[in-house]
């Protein structure tokens, strides 16, 4: 992506913000599926002078399990986790500490996930495939009070909320935040029972949800519902390797 973000100095304002933080390094914690990510990412803000990445989790269990000892004040988290939505890790991370700071980062689409990670909970959404320079910026300016999106992104916001329809992102864009994690989970292959139990919700309650999610992408049945998730999960690059478990079968393990 092409954008004036590149050719700012995220270095700028660091000596400020750990003045605001109230310590010398701002702590962070990170949360991606992905090893790699993880260690690269701790390599990267251990360079930094004001940052400190305080702990690396795998999934939502190892990162509610750090957090305690951790005491980030700010997480990044992957909305794609293996086998979870990281979306819900935003919700439960917004419930348990309202005062952390929360920088969605994911590698799929922002015309579609960055303002449900928005409404979700996050204070910002950074595509991976950014320049590390706009890692420092995005964290750096959430750290200062802003949201951080994409110039991008900001645009098409602006767009609809002076009534431009035409963006990116049609119909999915009326969606609830729970009518959307629903079609998330069937695009990653969840049936309707194991959403019931992931979510917690009868499954008249997601079988409702469905009925709705029909009507407003104006598909004739359930069969193409799914289809149409597939393809949404295919177009915007979500994970479909590993399939949950099997309609009444066990417990799955998480990629760690």
């Amino acid at each position: 992506m092409n954008s004036p973000l590149h050719t700012l100095a995220p270095d700028a304002p660091a000596a400020s913000l750990a003045v605001r933080t109230g310590e010398a390094r701002a702590r962070i914690m990170v949360v991606d599926d992905h090893p790699i990510v993880r260690e690269g990412l701790q390599q990267f803000l251990a360079a930094q002078p004001d940052l400190d990445l305080c702990g690396a989790a795998g999934d939502s269990a190892q990162a509610l399990a750090l957090l305690p000892t951790c005491r980030p004040v700010l997480v990044i988290v992957d909305i794609a986790l293996k086998q979870e939505s990281g979306l819900d890790l935003i919700r439960t991370l917004r419930r348990a500490e309202p005062a952390v700071k929360l920088l969605a980062m994911s590698q799929h689409d922002e015309s579609i996930f960055a303002e449900h990670a928005l409404r979700a909970g996050a204070d910002g959404y950074l595509m991976k495939q950014e320049a590390t320079s706009c890692i420092l910026l995005a964290i750096r300016r959430i750290l200062a009070g802003d949201v951080y999106l994409s110039d991008a992104m900001h645009r098409q916001l602006s767009r609809r909320v002076l009534g431009n329809r035409g963006v990116p992102g049609g119909p999915i864009a009326g969606l609830s935040e729970r009518e959307f994690e629903i079609l998330h989970l069937l695009g990653l292959g969840f049936g309707t029972r194991q959403i019931a139990l992931k979510l917690n919700r009868s499954i008249k309650t997601i079988e409702t949800h469905r009925a709705s999610l029909k009507e407003k992408l104006q598909l004739g049945n359930g069969n193409e519902l799914v289809h149409f998730a597939v393809q949404m999960t295919a177009q915007s690059g979500l994970p479909r390797a590993a399939a949950p478990p099997a309609e009444g079968g066990g417990c799955d393990p998480r990629k760690g």
